[in-house]
């Protein structure tokens, strides 16, 4: 497993460009897993990341992807209606998941009434139990300590407090290894109530892509500099590794104080 503190990373000019490039480490992982297994596991995030992930909509991706064996995940969801603006679930089947040809029953989604409910216990012991089964299944293989399940691929986000999934500075969540799948009821970040996937599990995955782009604050390149110069593990994204690869991506503007 590489380190926290050997992490690779891109800096981009421009938000289009780190877009090109997402497109791209996406569109050959899938063929890798595709190729070597026969199916691709890929967790979203929310926030910036479904825009940024438009390039896959268009040639030459749209039609040389092999999306009927994609599987799609959420590192961390808003417990809410799938209606809801705040949905990362609307956030995805809006911008790309409706686009292209991923079956529905490859798309796991926190529980429909429990999220409208704003139960978000029960989300997250439903949704570890969705990813539970999956395992049995085959169709997510569990990491070489036998632990936790290992994706293909995560494409994650970092807000500017250097939080990650909904794992965020000074919580307790950070903590959590007993889980798969825990949950927030008193996120910094409305909407309050949320589910995510523990840091193991995040860390357990094959290869994770972190992409930053600044949203025009002091925050988020002072929080990039903490990372990449002092590796400050009060940031929870200052833990992220990979079994094979981690890789940030990030705009000129997160990375202006490195």
């Amino acid at each position: 497993m590489t380190e926290a503190w050997h992490r690779k990373k891109h800096v981009f000019p421009t938000k289009d460009e780190l877009s090109v490039a997402m497109a791209k480490y996406t569109a050959h992982l899938s063929e890798k897993f595709c190729k070597e297994k026969g199916l691709f596991t890929v967790v979203l995030s929310g926030g910036g990341l479904i825009d940024w992930l438009c390039k896959l909509l268009e040639p030459p991706y749209k039609d040389s992807i092999e999306w009927s064996k994609w599987h799609v995940f959420w590192v961390d969801e808003r417990v809410c209606a799938y209606e809801d603006p705040d949905s990362n679930y609307k956030l995805a089947m809006d911008g790309f998941l409706s686009k292209v040809g991923i079956p529905n029953e490859n798309i796991y989604a926190i529980d429909k009434h429990y999220a409208a409910d704003g139960n978000a216990e029960h989300c997250a012991a439903l949704y570890e139990e969705c990813l539970r089964n999956l395992v049995k299944q085959g169709i997510i293989p569990l990491c070489p300590n036998g632990k936790y399940p290992q994706f293909d691929l995560q494409l994650l986000g970092m807000g500017p407090d250097g939080h990650m999934a909904s794992l965020f500075p000074g919580h307790p969540q950070i903590n959590v290894k007993d889980k798969w799948v825990t949950h927030i009821t008193d996120s910094p970040k409305l909407p309050p109530r949320r589910i995510t996937f523990t840091l193991p599990v995040i860390n357990s995955a094959s290869y994770n892509l972190m992409a930053v782009c600044d949203d025009h604050t002091e925050l988020c390149p002072r929080s990039i500099a903490d990372i990449f110069k002092y590796n400050n593990l009060a940031l929870p994204a200052a833990h992220l590794t990979a079994h094979v690869e981690t890789m940030w991506y990030l705009d000129k503007a997160a990375a202006a104080l490195l």
